[in-house]
This record gives C-alpha cells, sequence and structure tokens, in this order.
C-alpha cells in the first residue's frame, strides 16, 4: 500500500459520500436484519407480545439521541465522532475519556457480531464459530482498505438482501397471523402448561436496554462526517433517515411474526427459521438463514470501516507518541483510506474472536451508555455563547431531551453488574492516569482535537473562509504578515490577467510580435507568482493543499 506525501502534516479524508451512501453505511453498520433474528428473539422470551410495544418505547427514546447526535455531528463534523464533539465542547479531559469509552466499543463489538456467523451458515456448511467469525473479521479488514463510495455500494447491495430477507418474514408472519393485534397494546407471555400472563410495565422497562442495543448503531453517522459532501446538512439527514428506516426494518417483521406464530410458546421460543418453515419450507428458512449470515458480514465490514476513522482521528489530533500518531495517520494513496488504522481495528478483532467476549460484552454495554451521557453533557454546553451561532441543526424541545437522555442512561447504567462497572472504570482510571502524566504536559502538541472544517475556514483561502461558520471572525484573526501576503498575491494574479489579455488583444495574427512581448510579460507575471518569496511560497502551498484535500468527489 503506497502512502500519500508525507508532507500532509494534517491529512484529511476525502469527500465522497452524500446522504444516500451514508445512509447505506450507517444502515449496514445498524444492521436491522442481524438484530432482527439474533437478538430479538430473547426479547421474545422474556416479553412475548410486548415485544413490539418495548421496541416503539426504545425508539421513542433513540429519537432523544439523534436529534443530539445530528446536532453535536453537524456542528463539530469530525471523524473523531463522539470524542472530537464532546472534547471541543467540553475540554479535553472529556474528550480524551470518551475516545477510550469508544475504543473499547471499537475494538469489542466487530468479533461480538462475527461470532455469529457459523451458527447461520449451519444450513450449507458446519464450521468452527471461532474460525468463521476470525475469517469475517480478515475479510472486513480487506474490503476497509477500498474506496469508502465502492463500500458504500458493496454494502448496500448486502443490506438489500438483508431488507429482502426480513420482508419475506413479515410477508409470511401476517399471511399465517394468528391473533388480532390487541395484544401489541395488551401484552401477554408465555408462562407455561397452557397458562400466559399479561407484561407489566416494569417488565417493559426492563427490557428497554436490550431494546436500545437492537436500535443502536444510527448514531454511526457522525464518524463518516470527514468523507461526507456538506456534512452540516448531510450528518443530520443520515442520522434520522437511519434511525427511521432501521426501525421500520425492524418493527414490521416484529409485529409480523407476533401475530402470526403458532401459539405463544413457539413465540417464546423465538426460533424464527423454524416459524419460516412452517410457514413455507425448509428452502425459505435456508435463504432466511443466509440472509442473516450476510447482514453480519456486512455489520462487520462497516464496523471496522467506521471504527478505523476513530483511530486515524486520535492520531490526527496527535493522542499518542509521535511515531503511533504518524502510522495511524497514514492515508493510501489509491483509495484514500487510512490502511494502518484499519489493520490496528481488524487484526485484533481477528484475534479477540477466541477469546470468551461474555465479560467483555457486559464491559461494552456499559462503555456505550457511558458514552451516551458525556454526549447528552455536551449537547447541554453547545448553546453556550461560543457555539451559538455557528451554523447547525438544532434539536427541538433543547434542553429538555437530553436531560431526560441523562436521566434514562443513569439508570441502565445503574442496572449493570457491579464487575462490568469495576473493569470500564479500571480502565478510564488508566487512561485518566495517560492523561496526566503524558498528554497534559504535552498539551501545546498533544491531543489537539481539529475539525477540518474549522481547519480550511482558518485558511487564507477568503471564499472558504467566509463561507465557514465563524468565518468572519477568523478572517479578522489573520496575523498581518499573512493579510499581507494575500494582497501581494491578488497584485501578482492581477498583473498577470493584464499580460494576457494585453498579448490576447494584441496578437490577433499568429506570430504577431506584440502579442508574444504582451503574452511574455503574462508568463513573467505567473512566474513571479510562482517564484515569491519563501514566505507566500509556504502560504500559498498550505492554502492550495487544504482545499484540494476538502474538495468533495
Amino acid at each position: 500500500m503506497t502512502d500519500t506525501p508525507a508532507d500532509r502534516s494534517r491529512p484529511q479524508l476525502t469527500r465522497s459520500i452524500g446522504v444516500v451512501g451514508g445512509t447505506l453505511l450507517t444502515l449496514s453498520c445498524l444492521t436491522p436484519a442481524s438484530s432482527l433474528f439474533v437478538i430479538v428473539p430473547d426479547s421474545f422470551g422474556t416479553l412475548g407480545t410486548g415485544t413490539a410495544l418495548t421496541l416503539t418505547v426504545a425508539a421513542l427514546l433513540c429519537v432523544a439521541v439523534a436529534f443530539t447526535y445530528s446536532e453535536l455531528g453537524t456542528l463539530i463534523p469530525s471523524s473523531g465522532g463522539e470524542y472530537a464533539m464532546v472534547g471541543t465542547l467540553m475540554g479535553r479531559l472529556a474528550g480524551w475519556l470518551v475516545f477510550i469509552l469508544s475504543l473499547i466499543v471499537v475494538m469489542i463489538v466487530p468479533p461480538i457480531i462475527a461470532l455469529g456467523t457459523a451458527d447461520y451458515l449451519a444450513p450449507l456448511v458446519h464450521l468452527d464459530p471461532r474460525y468463521a467469525a476470525a475469517a469475517v473479521m480478515l475479510l472486513s479488514t480487506a474490503m476497509g482498505l477500498l474506496d469508502l463510495r465502492a463500500n458504500a455500494w458493496i454494502t448496500g447491495v448486502f443490506l438489500a438482501l438483508e431488507v429482502v430477507g426480513a420482508a419475506i418474514v413479515a410477508f409470511l408472519g401476517f399471511t399465517h397471523a394468528q391473533r388480532s393485534a390487541s395484544v401489541l397494546v395488551h401484552p401477554v407471555m408465555d408462562t407455561g402448561g397452557g397458562h400466559t400472563s399479561p407484561v407489566t410495565a416494569g417488565l417493559i422497562v426492563t427490557g428497554l436496554a436490550t431494546a436500545l442495543f437492537i436500535l443502536q448503531g444510527f448514531t454511526t453517522a457522525v464518524y463518516l462526517a470527514e468523507e461526507m459532501e456538506n456534512p452540516r446538512r448531510t450528518v443530520s439527514r443520515t442520522v434520522l433517515w437511519t434511525l427511521a428506516i432501521g426501525f421500520a426494518v425492524v418493527i414490521v417483521p416484529v409485529v409480523a411474526i407476533t401475530l402470526g406464530a403458532p401459539d405463544l410458546h413457539t413465540l417464546a421460543g423465538g426460533d424464527i427459521a423454524a416459524m419460516v418453515q412452517e410457514w413455507s419450507n425448509s428452502a425459505m428458512g435456508t435463504f432466511i438463514s443466509l440472509c442473516i449470515a450476510l447482514a453480519i458480514v456486512n455489520a462487520a465490514i462497516v464496523m471496522v470501516i467506521q471504527n478505523s476513522r476513530v483511530v486515524f482521528a486520535s492520531a490526527r489530533d496527535a493522542a499518542w507518541p509521535d511515531p503511533v500518531n504518524r502510522a495511524f495517520s497514514r492515508l493510501g494513496r489509491r483509495f484514500g483510506s487510512p490502511w494502518v488504522a484499519t489493520l490496528v481495528v481488524g487484526v485484533p478483532g481477528a484475534a479477540l474472536c477466541f477469546v470468551n467476549l461474555d465479560v467483555l460484552s457486559e464491559v461494552t454495554g456499559v462503555a456505550v451508555a457511558g458514552m451516551y451521557v458525556f454526549v447528552a453533557l455536551g449537547a447541554l454546553a453547545a448553546r453556550r455563547e461560543a457555539f451559538r451561532d455557528r451554523a447547525a441543526w438544532r434539536m427541538p424541545l433543547w434542553p429538555v431531551l437530553p436531560a431526560l437522555l441523562m436521566a434514562a442512561l443513569m439508570w441502565v447504567l445503574w442496572q449493570q453488574s457491579v464487575q462490568s462497572l469495576v473493569i470500564t472504570g479500571g480502565i478510564v482510571l488508566v487512561a485518566a492516569c495517560y492523561w496526566a502524566c503524558y498528554l497534559r504536559p504535552r498539551q501545546d502538541t498533544h491531543w489537539v482535537i481539529s475539525v477540518p472544517e474549522e481547519e480550511r475556514a482558518a485558511s487564507p483561502g477568503g471564499e472558504d473562509r467566509a463561507a465557514s461558520p465563524g468565518g468572519k471572525e477568523q478572517a479578522g484573526a489573520l496575523g498581518e504578515r499573512e493579510q499581507a501576503a494575500l494582497g501581494e498575491e491578488d497584485d501578482r494574479k492581477e498583473r498577470h490577467g493584464a499580460g494576457a489579455r494585453a498579448g490576447r488583444k494584441a496578437g490577433h495574427a499568429p506570430g504577431s510580435r506584440a502579442g508574444q512581448r504582451a503574452a511574455g510579460q503574462g508568463a513573467t507575471g505567473q512566474r513571479a507568482g510562482q517564484e515569491g518569496g519563501p514566505d507566500d511560497g509556504r502560504d500559498d502551498g498550505r492554502d492550495d493543499g487544504r482545499d484540494n484535500a476538502l474538495q468533495p468527489i
């Protein structure tokens, strides 16, 4: 893999995707079909016909999460995601702790998802779950090295197969309905021996934690902010569209399965593939199993892609010793992907497939909830005077929504095991020590959280600066030398333009000497612009590099 030129001290990702591409990638990370077939069956066992109602309540909570991420993701468009948003709004230490929490998720969730692959390939071939999961992680790593636009369409094809599988299940369930829709709002569950009992509000509240995890994933759109065209509009639309589509893909089949299950005991068992075979035939059950396997592979690919952007952003912000930062921030010349960061996420993920991940799964749940608490705090800080006038999507019902979200998340944390809380707290404590001993003494050069849109706003390019939020203020803060350099550059361009116009005017006939002399003056002006003083050369080179790096494709 060939690197980009080393003189790009602040490497930038290529803007190449819009709302459609971003939604396809983020939906693939949410993996509604894999959630439907892997996680929802457990909810049927504990919530019975109340599963759909619980998911609906969780979706309402997710709307508050989506509003929070939409506002902060458009206010701080960075591939650093949560840590860039929180760090910019609440300070570097808060951003560092959020990064550590997100790093736990980055490293553990993909192999957890991949470990389910072998179960759904069983109709065709029997594989060791660990080796199958490791193969999925390595495949996902290879795919993550490709161009993001290509990956958007590849994952889009996989996603289409997921949706087809979910649609088939929904059709079969509705056409074999065994009970009325009243069980959705007056839920009951099987208690054995042919008896049923109502699902209480307490059970629904308890089931919200799993329901939130089923719908989790729509927020990862913020990791792609630096590769989205016009991120201050695209990020919010991507987050909200992903939540809406993902919820629809999950809730419609859940309702169909609830109504179409032969009896409540079968529903509690949660064997969706068996129900599909009963409704149709074994071939259809095999097809659904393959759709689930593809959903898992698709999720692993997108998670590696998005998580590698977090590692890349941390290196660009100098979170590590300099040699590590240089390695993690390398971009491939051909595809423009952060290939070292991709390998750092994917290869250890393959190794983790051979580890018992039960405890790590609980730790991941604590890390996700803790990360959301910090994001909610960041949303409360986003309306301070320093950020109030920036162009961004703004959530309704502020500050009520982030405050309610924090209360719900604190309740979720209270329900977690002591072991998972202690392990996560220990990791955070070690990270705080690293901050105090290494990052804080080097705060002028390390962990300097950057937002590419702001860097472009601060560059001496007038149009980009004026177009960016806060551009006028940053333009006024430019030094006198840079302003003078801009004036000299404008004079050179004017002289060059005048010489070229004179050449065109005098050189009507081929070989006109006057035209040649005038054109020569224009060329001389152009060379003068290129051969200006050392300061001018550095300024021009920096501006062009930044503008080119941030142009949408």
